[in-house]
């Protein structure tokens, strides 16, 4: 069932910094645009909580009424992503403490420890308020919590906190000892009260290793679980006096501090803020735009934030081009948002995001390119209507993203540091990018049964319920493929004793001996099997030994492990698993990659590089999305036919695509099935 009627098309809005004036223009500019919706209240607790018995939400009440007076969609903000300094003050408590060690004094956002009860209570109570206030009003479309929740707390009450976090999920001091092997460097406790947090102080070793990753592990664990409940205690207070307006809390793509599935599942509708950089390829875009999609099982999202002209906190920041915002919204349309909304619709006059972009920049007119932009981007999108609400997409490949495994393969001390999770599962997505592949990004706990072809790559940290699972997969003709550091501990990283990869070893009939970690620029040649081309491979080596699975490709170069095999294939049932032993090159993946998919009925299109295109599907019709994603023009020859919503021109086998030029075709007839 769709949340929004129609696309909401605007972004944050922050009138409390103006003077009265200032928003009667802002509403005559913006509705130029055809602005349809704004996110408000985000940051403005010491606004309407000026002390700590009193509420003023009379300015609050100012704005809701000018934006219901200009038909305005309403996402309320319970602004409780920054303390008000009076809180900080009075109630140290709420402060948080640093990995350092350092208790902060008042500053920044995200500065509230999420285990402080001051906090909690006062969060809490705000929330509620302002469902009580305004949780009737039918403009109001869409609850907004906090805002990018992140980072981390090591102070005392966290430590306590994350004590009896522990009671609750070892039971007994052996039990944790055993699973965090504590024998190990004398570590072993006797008692609760002696375990420390894992910052600079305690076990970790800098920000990113760590001495014991079996303490480390469970406190990400703990903190993500730390502020997904001041996430549902706000829910909970919004849901007593609001029963039915979908609630969300903006999400930041592969963020690694928070478990984004288990936040999912207490979302109504998933949002989140995309921000590349001037360098970000297109195809790590299209990855976060699918991870967001597949947080809630292929569900539309909200693209909550998004900059219509550039950013002001990354090194470089680049000017978007003239088509490249309108390109790179209907790119998360195609991908399956329901909303293109802005950070921010009118430029701040100070603070450090003053450089931040805008609808309505610091000259406070119409008269910007980007502006002109923006408003012919919101008539196309109000022509469009409903017409893309709600539509899904059609994905039969599965690639597994998973938090814990993130965690555990960065805090793994060796093989090699230059091996990084979300790096190594976008080298895998972007092959099925290039052929245009629609993928669902999905976690262990979700349904394997409507995908033809799983992807999983260093799917380090498994327990045997997920393996199990996996060999069942294939067993009823699921395809599988993983990759090295794959099965190699379980949930408390502990490595799977009885040889690499550990309980996957009889699903991919493989058994690892050892690998060897290449240092940077180095490679490895190596031949596949059948048709002796060649590619090669970087990073790391795995030796492989196959027990029942036919070799697809063996190392050939001057190692000692010349000629053993580095991609296999295990026959299970009636399915298939794969397992990759090093990094291939691109050569290495084209050619892996069409070994799989020759015994799949998958559809692939080999446009140009520049061309994306993904498919929606609604009430039986597909549209097909053709993005050119580049500032030059693409002559392309085009496998489907249908009318072009936003030209209404037919398209025709042979296109011209202009500089981030956009279709979007409904598409008449059945797809072929052929690579074209």
């Amino acid at each position: 069932m769709a949340i929004f009627n129609n696309i909401l098309f605007g972004g944050d809005y922050n009138p409390e910094q103006w003077p009265k004036d200032i928003w009667l223009e802002d509403m005559r500019i913006l509705n130029l645009a055809d602005i349809n919706s704004a996110t408000i209240n985000v940051f403005s607790w010491a606004k309407i909580q000026p002390s700590e018995n009193i509420y003023d939400f009379s300015t609050l009440d100012e704005i809701i009424d000018m934006l219901i007076k200009n038909n305005y969609k309403i996402i309320l903000g319970t602004s409780t992503a920054a303390l008000p300094a009076w809180m900080s003050r009075k109630y140290p408590d709420v402060n948080r403490t640093d990995f350092e060690g350092r208790r902060h004094k008042f500053g920044n956002r995200h500065n509230a420890c999420p285990n402080s009860h001051t906090f909690q209570k006062y969060s809490k109570r705000l929330a509620g308020k302002l469902a009580e206030c305004y949780g009737k009003l039918e403009n109001i479309v869409c609850w907004h919590i906090s805002n990018e929740y992140g980072g981390e707390c090591y102070c005392e009450n966290c430590e306590l906190e994350f004590q009896d976090w522990l009671k609750e999920k070892y039971k007994t001091i052996e039990n944790l000892n055993k699973a965090w092997n504590t024998s190990f460097w004398s570590h072993t406790f006797y008692s609760w009260d002696e375990i420390v947090v894992p910052n600079a102080l305690g076990d970790a070793i800098g920000k990113d290793k760590t001495a014991f990753a079996g303490i480390s592990i469970d406190y990400y664990r703990f903190n993500s679980e730390s502020i997904l409940k001041n996430f549902l205690s706000e829910k909970k207070a919004i849901r007593k006096y609001d029963e039915k307006t979908p609630i969300t809390t903006n999400l930041m793509g592969a963020y690694k501090q928070l478990d984004y599935f288990k936040f999912a599942k207490e979302m109504d509708i998933v949002s989140w803020d995309n921000y590349p950089s001037y360098d970000t390829p297109v195809s790590y875009t299209s990855m976060m735009h699918d991870l967001m999609r597949g947080l809630k099982d292929g569900q539309p999202f909200m693209l909550m934030e998004q900059t219509p002209s550039q950013q002001n906190w990354q090194p470089y920041n680049s000017l978007k081009l003239p088509g490249q915002m309108r390109n790179m919204s209907y790119q998360a349309i195609a991908h399956g948002a329901d909303t293109v909304q802005f950070f921010q619709l009118r430029r701040s006059v100070g603070g450090c995001e003053k450089f931040h972009g805008a609808v309505i920049d610091h000259v406070g007119n119409e008269n910007t390119r980007v502006f002109r932009e923006v408003s012919a981007l919101g008539k196309e999108l109000k022509k469009l209507g409903s017409t893309l609400i709600d539509g899904r997409t059609p994905a039969k490949i599965g690639i597994i993203f998973d938090w814990p495994n993130y965690w555990g393969l960065e805090y793994a001390s060796g093989p090699t540091i230059e091996l990084k999770y979300v790096e190594q599962i976008h080298h895998y997505y972007k092959e099925l990018f290039k052929r245009n592949i629609d993928v669902d990004m999905i976690s262990l706990e979700t349904s394997f049964e409507k995908y033809d072809c799983i992807f999983a790559p260093c799917l380090y940290m498994v327990n045997l319920e997920q393996v199990n699972k996996i060999n069942q997969y294939v067993k009823q003709g699921g395809t599988f493929l993983t990759t090295m550091m794959s099965g190699l501990v379980d949930e408390t990283d502990n490595v799977h004793l009885g040889g690499y990869p550990g309980p996957l070893k009889k699903t991919l009939g493989i058994w690892v001996e050892e690998f060897d970690a290449l240092p940077p620029n180095q490679k490895v040649e190596l031949r596949f099997c059948q048709n002796l081309n060649v590619a090669s491979g970087q990073m790391l080596c795995d030796i492989i030994h196959s027990q029942s699975a036919e070799v697809i490709a063996v190392y050939d170069d001057n190692k000692f492990y010349s000629g053993s095999p580095v991609i296999t294939r295990n026959r299970v049932g009636d399915g298939k698993a794969y397992y990759v032993g090093t990094m291939l090159d691109e050569s290495g993946m084209e050619e892996l990659f069409d070994v799989i998919f020759q015994e799949l009925n998958i559809n692939q299109y080999r446009l140009p590089v520049e061309i994306e295109t993904k498919v929606r599907c609604k009430d039986n019709k597909k549209y097909r999305f053709i993005l050119n994603h580049e500032n030059k023009e693409v002559q392309v020859e085009l496998p489907f036919q249908g009318k072009d919503l936003l030209s209404e021109r037919n398209a025709s086998q042979v296109t011209h695509l202009l500089p981030f030029d956009v279709m979007i075709i409904e598409e008449k007839g059945e797809e072929n099935n052929e690579i074209s």
